[in-house]
């Protein structure tokens, strides 16, 4: 499915360059959760940008599917079947989320197909369906609407960067269920939050840039204390 060989990522940063990534390799499979987690810092969101092409690494390679997208831009993964959720949603102005739902879909969906893509992230479809996508809509809003565009593309590869953020009045069943049911497709997610550590089929832990330890989360556990990655968020949301 995807697979990194030996990818490093530096900036040059007050007058010297600065590591964030160093040699990462990693295998991801088919119909698997995986949860990249670690302390702040730790390179995260920076290696899910890079597998997204919103960032580009300075050395190593990325194939997804057999096929080197190392040098690709994002719409041609996105066109390959990648899907990325933000951790801060952007705003489409002048859209209304059927709009986008419709695009993420390609094809004219009925009431219930959306009232069904909106009600597993929470949403009333007759209250959002033709609510324009702006800055009047909450973040948390705009967070679950955008995981709901994700469900509707219907890729084989998603990538969540921190989901938890901003929904958390929101239960965290709900927010599980929707990595469960998301079957036949892989699924990588940027994440603190221990309820989302539990359903992964594998941790990876990530200090310092380098990958410490990849397993279950029991397996990993002890790692992510002994790692100092500070206090694991409780179940809602806080630290």
């Amino acid at each position: 499915m995807l697979k990194i060989e030996n990818l490093s990522y530096n900036i040059f940063e007050d007058e010297k360059d600065r590591e964030i990534l160093n040699d990462i390799s990693l295998n991801f499979e088919k119909g698997k959760i995986y949860v990249i987690t670690g302390p702040n810092g730790s390179g995260k969101s920076t290696l899910v940008k890079i597998v997204m092409g919103i960032k580009k690494q300075t050395s190593g390679k990325i194939f997804f599917n057999g096929k080197d997208i190392s040098n690709l831009s994002i719409n041609e993964r996105a066109n390959l079947g990648i899907s990325y959720a933000f951790q801060q949603p952007v705003t489409f102005k002048g859209l209304k989320v059927r709009d986008l739902l419709d695009i993420a879909s390609h094809k004219k969906n009925d009431f219930n197909t959306l009232c069904d893509y909106l009600a597993q992230v929470g949403l009333c479809a007759k209250e959002y369906i033709n609510r324009p996508l702006d800055d009047k809509l909450s973040g948390g809003e705009l967070k679950r609407i955008e995981l709901a565009l994700t469900l509707a593309r219907k890729t084989p590869l998603n990538i969540f960067d921190e989901p938890e953020a901003g929904i958390d009045l929101w239960s965290f069943d709900n927010l599980t269920n929707i990595f469960k049911n998301l079957k036949n497709t892989t699924n990588i997610i940027v994440s603190h939050q221990t309820k989302i550590l539990e359903i992964a089929d594998y941790v990876i832990l990530l200090k310092n840039g380098k990958v410490v330890k990849i397993g279950s989360y029991s397996e990993v556990k002890p790692f992510i204390e002994n790692a100092t990655c500070g206090k694991l968020r409780s179940q809602n949301g806080q630290d």
